[in-house]
């Protein structure tokens, strides 16, 4: 079994962005899979590009792209991707769709077939704070996840698809007082516990993970 997992380059102003530096310290194999790290560019279109390239290359069997959320205080694999681009910000290349369909022909919503309550289940079993989250933005982030299973949905049928959101680490709040972080060891360590739980669960279980508002 291959896992394609990938981490944006930093974005926003910020030095350095906690998914990559993350992705980067994963272990070469976990739960048996062949774990291939990529770095992709905070840039809408070609995030995706360099995806489906990887993808063509490898043919992974699962697919997970990992992006900053400042501001939320634990690992938060993604429910569901929506098919609208609504940049807050510039991207790396200094584009900022507003109100853009992502793909004409694609579903208005795609789901993740990853088992997220099962990833959230196993991270929380061994220390690290998570919860599945219903929204991954309008950035980027949310972009590349759209297309991930967008491109499940239209050509890669067998592959298994989705989204995680990680923290600030703790170097990038120095000036922002007030601001959740995460160690990127334990960022890291919930990452590999997310890549054995997708490995391991075929289907997602059973449990509380919803949200009242």
């Amino acid at each position: 079994m291959k896992v394609l997992i990938t981490g944006f380059d930093p974005f926003g102003g910020e030095s350095v962005n906690p998914a990559l530096e993350a992705v980067k310290q994963l272990p070469d194999t976990i739960a048996g899979a062949e774990v291939i790290k990529l770095e992709i560019p905070t840039v809408f279109r070609k995030s995706l590009e360099k995806i489906e390239e990887n993808i063509v290359k490898y043919n992974p069997d699962i697919v997970i792209s990992v992006g900053q959320a400042g501001g939320r205080f634990d690992v938060t694999p993604e429910r569901v991707a929506i098919n609208i681009d609504d940049a807050r910000i510039e991207d790396n290349e200094k584009n900022q769709p507003i109100d853009i369909t992502i793909f004409e022909d694609g579903q208005p919503a795609y789901f993740s077939n990853l088992p997220v309550k099962a990833m959230v289940k196993e991270m929380r079993e061994n220390g690290i704070p998570a919860s599945v989250s219903n929204t991954a933005g309008t950035f980027v982030c949310n972009h590349v996840m759209y297309g991930i299973l967008y491109m499940i949905d239209k050509k890669y049928p067998h592959i298994k698809g989705g989204f995680i959101h990680v923290p600030y680490i703790p170097s990038q709040v120095v000036c922002k007082p007030n601001t959740p972080s995460m160690a990127a060891a334990d960022i890291t360590k919930g990452l590999e516990l997310c890549i054995k739980a997708a490995v391991e669960n075929k289907e997602d279980i059973k449990v509380v993970g919803g949200e009242i508002c």
